[in-house]
């Protein structure tokens, strides 16, 4: 397991992506390079718009409001991340499309409808969010573009707000 572990460090610090998409910086709590920083939250924008619009054709008033919100906010922080992107000010490719697990938790989503629907949509939310939040906090706290940084660490008290109502919506 010590091995293991020195092994997790050596990958961070040489930068190697694979640290990130396997969760190995999120449990030893390394930032992650501000190209993986930016993949996972441009994908995971993606994946509360495209959720979130499913959520306000099918599910009940409750869930339709937290719904609305999580479009408006994702959208506008899509939007911001672009123009730090498009702007220079960080050095990133933004990606075209959301992850392989998102996009399975989208196809899952997809399949289902009344109750099933929302207690599968509020249980994604949950873990999204937790996702999201963890991943802004390492970056806010140790990124290592400037610009991003302070990004995420703005970014950061609305996701948390967002995973506080996914939490409330599943109780």
């Amino acid at each position: 397991m010590a091995s293991g572990f020195a092994i997790a460090l050596a990958s961070s610090a040489f930068g190697q992506s694979a640290a990130e998409k396997t969760g190995v910086n999120s449990l030893i709590g390394v930032a992650p390079k501000t190209e993986d920083f930016v993949t996972e939250a441009a994908a995971s924008d993606m994946f509360e718009i495209a959720s979130s619009k499913l959520a306000l054709e099918r599910a009940d008033n409750a869930t339709k409001t937290f719904a609305q919100q999580m479009v408006t906010d994702h959208q506008r922080t899509s939007e911001e991340l672009k123009a730090l992107v498009s702007g220079g000010k960080v050095k990133a490719t933004l990606p075209t499309d959301m992850s392989k697990s998102q996009h399975s938790m989208l196809d899952k989503l997809q399949k289902l409808n009344g109750d099933d629907f929302v207690k599968q949509y509020h249980a994604d939310q949950e873990e999204a969010h937790e996702m999201a939040v963890d991943l802004f906090k390492r970056y806010g706290d140790e990124g290592d573009n400037a610009d991003l940084k302070a990004w995420a660490a703005k970014t950061r008290p609305a996701l948390e707000h967002h995973l506080q109502m996914a939490k409330d919506l599943n109780k």
